[in-house]
């Protein structure tokens, strides 16, 4: 019996030895790689400029505050997230509204979040799901169309005059939609650099933002950093310039920096993303082949109409399965070597949201999408051979499972 985790980290010896240079430095927080990894991804994404920050969690916090969004206000998101995309408005005092997905899709549907907007509304949260973009187009014209809801508390909301799109775009690092890199779709997108995305900084994730919404970038920067570092003017390695000890503290912020041993990874990381990305849609298309003679499992599209994923996640749906037979399977490969997960567990579902007062029955396109689907193993560890092994159990599995029910 083979072995075959989930999504373990990819990392080499180049990784290993960029830490080790860092360490050897006498500068590991915050400093020249993390400014270095800040450049190189603004580079990469096609955007005005980025900044790195501890999780893609703190990051979308950190926009909301930037914004000033809090009490009062609402922002939607989707029902069909980890809590992540939602906690974060429910930490800076918002109302929390949730969107169902579309029919065919794990996506936010855009009519559905667009008929939620109030004059409460200050943005919306779009969710890219395993690498697939959500329509950020379609959102970004539905807040125009009704901006004259819009109710701006203060300048920097009224900036684009209309409510803001902002993309938790943790599973899409190097995805594009019709030519449009994730980065570049919405008003600012947060990434996610965690353990098991593809591409890593141990933890950590970054805000970018696109170059054609007339933002400051270096004085956006600033107030990220602020909000970064405690509402402290000056960063550490500022701090030790000759004579500069001194600064000031603006207003009480947060601590969500990145430090140099983490933009180390990333710098090793992004180097070599091109050829990560090209095994992760090689792996797609095996597993893609493989499953043409199972007609009742749907992967996820990564590829068509326009969208080029960067393959995150595997998803799969299995049509006909209830949800204790997608337990089952999930189960059996387990016995067998292979560990699966579920994306997700529709927020509804969770205790935490249903103190809040949601229902999944009235998110009935999120729970469709949810009872039948099983993420399996994709990440650039695996060789051919597990590959071919993940496909024989969980086809095998699949019809046991179908067969006994």
């Amino acid at each position: 019996m083979m072995k075959i985790p989930f999504s373990p980290p990819d990392i080499t010896q180049a990784e290993i030895d960029e830490v080790v240079d860092t360490l050897k430095s006498g500068w590991i927080t915050t400093g020249p790689k993390t400014k270095k990894l800040e450049k190189e991804l603004s580079d990469y994404l096609g955007t005005a400029g980025t900044v790195c920050l501890n999780s893609a969690t703190i990051a979308m916090e950190f926009v909301l505050r930037y914004l000033g969004v809090g009490p009062g206000d609402e922002v939607i998101t989707s029902a069909y997230t980890y809590t992540a995309s939602a906690s974060v408005i429910h930490h800076v005092g918002a109302k929390i509204v949730l969107a169902d997905c579309l029919p065919d899709s794990n996506l936010i549907d855009p009519e559905d979040a667009a008929r939620r907007i109030t004059s409460r509304t200050k943005a919306i949260i779009p969710v890219h799901v395993g690498g697939v973009m959500a329509d950020t187009a379609a959102l970004m014209a539905w807040a125009e169309k009704k901006k004259d809801l819009f109710r701006p508390a203060n300048e920097r909301q009224a900036h684009l005059g209309r409510l803001v799109i902002l993309a938790d775009a943790a599973h899409s690092l190097g995805s594009s939609n019709h030519g449009v890199m994730s980065g570049q779709d919405a008003d600012f997108s947060c990434f996610s650099f965690h353990a098991v995305k593809n591409f890593t900084t141990a933890e950590g994730g970054c805000i970018t933002w696109p170059r054609d919404r007339g933002y400051d970038s270096e004085a956006l920067y600033q107030e990220f950093m602020l909000l970064a570092l405690h509402g402290q003017n000056k960063d550490a390695l500022a701090k030790l310039t000759p004579g500069s000890w001194e600064y000031d503290i603006v207003y009480p912020g947060f601590k969500g920096n990145m430090t140099d041993i983490m933009a180390a990874i990333g710098l090793v990381q992004l180097k070599r993303y091109p050829d990560l990305l090209a095994r992760r849609k090689e792996i797609i298309r095996n597993y893609n082949r493989s499953l043409k003679d199972l007609p009742y499992a749907k992967p996820m599209a990564h590829e068509g109409n326009g969208m080029h994923s960067c393959g995150h996640l595997y998803i799969v749906n299995l049509e006909g399965f209830t949800p204790m037979m997608r337990n089952e399977v999930i189960l059996q490969m387990g016995r067998e070597g292979v560990a699966t997960n579920v994306h997700y567990k529709p927020l509804p579902m969770m205790s935490a949201y249903q103190a809040m007062g949601f229902d999944i029955q009235e998110y009935p396109k999120a729970y469709h999408h949810y009872e039948n689907e099983v993420t399996l193993p994709l990440h650039t560890l695996l060789s051919d051979a597990d590959c071919e092994y993940v496909m024989e159990v969980f086809k095998k599995t699949c019809e046991q499972v179908r067969n006994r029910s």
